[in-house]
């Protein structure tokens, strides 16, 4: 669950801190005031793709931070650094982390559905992950696309085989080019992420050395040093504890406190002492980071890419002087994946077709929650397996969604009969299969109201407080009927300052949620009469049904009691 979100300088937001509750939190402000700035921030803080634009104007770094709570328990800390230079740092707990492990993180603490995310229900080819997502069935899947791999490979390795002399001289004299050039570069994984961190602190030597110097004194060496300090703190805490047993706990934490005061110090001084601030030093960093920049810029785009690039050449390279007999071995190869990618594909594609049924019908009853009562929903396959020229690594099966949301119409395909409204809804109902048997994540929805209103949006909004009282659910919304079902609001404001643009996020309570609903439904003419639909409003909301997802969860509303937080997102 997302705790807190810090974002300094990225695009329009200056500084911007925001405590999340558990439940159905809604943003809402203007459009163009930054709102779905903060659903692209915990984007980057997950892995999303960086990009020096993002950098406010006359700023060289962007900082997002975030505390999230896990759902077995303890907090983990992510922070990402963007440059106006388009370098990017990552950390988790305080440790540099790879895009890999944040990507990680992203599958098991949020799901980020973005702005128009729905629009890409009109391409029959993102339908069958969708069942595969519902049916658990993504590892199968990757098994088949594992397999698939190998039978692509082995028929490209096959035709590149049986070349012609000339055609075969010419490719090698290539593969000797780009080989060499890999080869003589040496990249080694994620050596691009480490140099980065690298220079980094060799840019800044003599300050982290300093800082380093000064921490270990004060911690220390110095006269007033806390460690000598801190057993004059424990005798009285000591006395404390006789006096109160409530100041027991701190007591028996004094070991454990003075050895990581210890262990920070030694490192301290470990530290700067092994920091070599000399400008030849970062010359060689420099250096090697401009051919590794090389490197993937012609053999990219990441430098694990490059790597990989080079053992393909190595083995088409061994491949086409091997001769007449290695073309009877990889016939023979070819044969073996080919048969072990029909079994895998083959109990794919059965598992597919079963979960699909329950898929249909669980869909239809959540549509139904929706306002979409009498709407039927199929899951057409191609009724055979796929020619082998058909195969990829999706298996042998095609499959697209066909639905009639209104009685007495024939199913037809969902790309091209649906309104942007009832698009969205079935979007919302899919999230909402998919995310069935899971806890402890945060639901992010950036703009599901998309062509919906009226009393739709009222079902909306009580479907997604009903997802809130499982989940911790942040959504960004236009519509007053859709705020007021959440448990907590913030709004996102656009101002000017010194000719600057700044964008602030307030929490809204009692009669500052009351103006804000208000408009959200009568614009810049507030009168009193629409302040009092706003409360209303805000009423039925608080009271209405949330529809069938209204169960008990970790994060129900009668959580209201919060520990205070005392530490600060940082590396």
């Amino acid at each position: 669950m997302l705790r807190f979100l810090r974002i300094r300088n990225l695009a329009v937001i200056e500084s911007v801190e925001v405590e999340f509750e558990p439940g159905f939190n809604v943003l809402t402000g203007e459009t163009g005031a930054g709102k779905s700035i903060l659903v692209e921030a915990v984007g980057l803080l997950l892995g999303a793709r960086a990009s020096a634009d993002l950098v406010r104007t006359g700023e060289t770094q962007a900082t997002i931070e975030a505390i999230f709570e896990q759902p077995a328990g303890g907090e983990l800390i992510v922070r990402r650094e963007l440059t106006s230079q388009g370098r990017s740092r990552s950390f988790i707990n305080g440790a540099l982390a790879t895009a890999a492990a944040l990507r990680d993180l992203s599958t098991r603490l949020v799901e980020l559905h973005g702005q128009h995310e729905h629009q890409a229900l009109l391409d029959p080819l993102t339908h069958l992950p969708l069942v595969d997502e519902y049916a658990d069935l993504t590892s199968s899947a990757g098994r088949v696309a594992e397999a698939w791999g190998s039978v692509r490979t082995l028929r490209e390795q096959l035709e590149r085989s049986r070349m012609d002399t000339r055609e075969k001289a010419a490719r090698l004299d290539l593969i000797a080019f780009q080989l060499g050039e890999i080869e003589k570069a040496s990249p080694k994984s994620g050596e691009d992420d480490e140099l980065l961190a690298t220079r980094q602190v060799l840019a800044n030597a003599e300050r982290v050395q300093r800082l380093c110097e000064e921490s270990y004194a004060t911690l220390y060496e110095s006269d007033g040093a806390v460690l000598a300090g801190l057993s004059g703190v424990w005798k009285r805490v000591s006395e404390l504890s006789v006096i109160d047993p409530q100041f027991t706990a701190y007591v028996d934490a004094r070991d454990g406190i003075k050895s990581q005061l210890e262990d920070l110090a030694f490192f301290l001084r470990r530290y700067s002492e092994g920091v070599d601030g000399s400008p030849g030093r970062l010359q060689q960093v420099e250096d090697r980071l401009a051919l590794l920049e090389r490197i993937k810029h012609k053999y990219g785009p990441t430098l694990q890419d490059a790597i990989d690039k080079g053992a393909a050449l190595t083995r088409e390279r061994d491949l086409l002087t091997g001769g007449g007999e290695r073309t009877e071995d990889l016939q023979k190869e070819l044969v073996s994946a080919t048969e072990r990618y029909l079994v895998v594909a083959r109990e794919l594609s059965k598992a597919r077709r079963k979960a699909a049924v329950r898929f249909a019908q669980q869909l239809e009853a959540l549509l139904a929650d929706l306002a979409m009562a009498r709407t039927r929903f199929e899951v057409r396959f191609n009724t055979g397996e796929l020619p082998p020229e058909a195969w990829s690594e999706r298996g042998i099966d095609e499959a697209e969604f066909y639905v009639s949301p209104n009685p007495g119409e024939d199913l037809r395909p969902l790309t091209r009969i649906v309104s942007g409204g009832e698009l969205s809804r079935i979007m919302l109902a899919l999230k909402t299969l998919a995310v069935a048997d899971t806890s402890g994540k945060t639901l992010i929805f950036d703009e599901v109201d998309a062509g919906i209103g009226g009393r739709v949006a009222d079902v909306v909004g009580a479907k997604l407080r009903g997802l809130g009282s499982r989940f911790q659910v942040l959504c960004i919304t236009h519509l007053a009927q859709i705020a007021a079902q959440g448990s907590t609001q913030f709004q996102i404001e656009k101002t000017v300052r010194g000719q600057r643009t700044v964008t602030t996020v307030v929490r809204l309570e009692g009669e500052s949620r009351v103006d804000e609903i208000a408009r959200m439904m009568g614009g810049a003419a507030v009168t009193e009469q629409v302040r009092a639909s706003a409360r209303e409003l805000l009423a039925g909301g608080s009271t209405g049904p949330a529809l069938r997802d209204r169960r008990p969860g970790p994060f129900g509303p009668g959580e209201t009691e919060r520990r205070k937080r005392k530490s600060s997102a940082s590396n």
